[in-house]
């Protein structure tokens, strides 16, 4: 019975690391239509792009179902299976983010002024190597390969720079000769890609919890 248990745990891990590397494609896709979208603008090739995010996200949904289908199968002790319930629902906002800043780009046709493309990519630079960050944390949770501890803290000093960051961006679109609507339209924008680092800060304070709770 123990052997048995065993394997199905290790089942369930197997899937987390393929909803991990599936998650990765995400964000593979994410950042080529961004680049896309910032070198050349909107159009097929961008179009095509976004459509290979929401593949992969909504094949992240697929997985994570499974997972929990699994794991509700008395497969981990009900302690057990909450948190890594919630970790999984707390990592699935993250693509969701992707998702939610391409819709804006393609559904509001916005146009970044070319005085701020560059601060916008590194703010999403620095945004994306925080779900790097994350993804390492959280195979370092199953594999103990890493000290978490040390990861949360990148990760938290690399949201607090996003968040500076943030506001800079803000403060050079408000302070430019521009239309007002195009203002609000760009801040809106700024702030959903402040989620995707905001919530990678959320789930490595998850992680870290759930590390110190496994400990005890």
């Amino acid at each position: 019975m123990f052997k048995l248990l065993f394997k199905k745990e290790r089942q369930v891990q197997e899937l987390i690391f393929g909803y991990l590397d599936n998650l990765k494609k995400t964000q593979e896709h994410f950042e080529q239509a961004m680049d896309c979208y910032f070198d050349f603008g909107l159009g097929e090739n961008c179009d095509f792009l976004i459509a290979q995010t929401h593949k992969f996200e909504s094949r992240a949904d697929d997985i994570r179902n499974d997972i929990v289908e699994m794991m509700y199968s008395k497969v981990l002790i009900p302690e057990s299976r909450g948190d890594i319930f919630r970790l999984l629902e707390s990592i699935d906002l993250i693509p969701n983010h992707f998702e939610a800043v391409l819709f804006m780009v393609q559904s509001q046709k916005i146009k970044i002024p070319d005085f701020i493309v560059p601060s916008i990519r590194e703010f999403m630079r620095v945004s994306l190597e925080c779900c790097d960050l994350v993804i390492r944390q959280v195979d370092a949770y199953f594999n103990k390969t890493e000290d978490i501890k040390a990861l949360v803290s990148t990760i938290d000093s690399h949201e607090s720079r996003c968040d500076h960051m943030e506001r800079e961006i803000v403060s050079k679109i408000f302070d430019a000769d521009m239309d007002p609507f195009e203002k609000m339209q760009l801040k809106e924008l700024v702030a959903q890609m402040g989620e995707i680092a905001d919530q990678a800060d959320r789930v490595s304070r998850s992680v870290y919890i759930i590390n110190i709770k496994r400990r005890v």
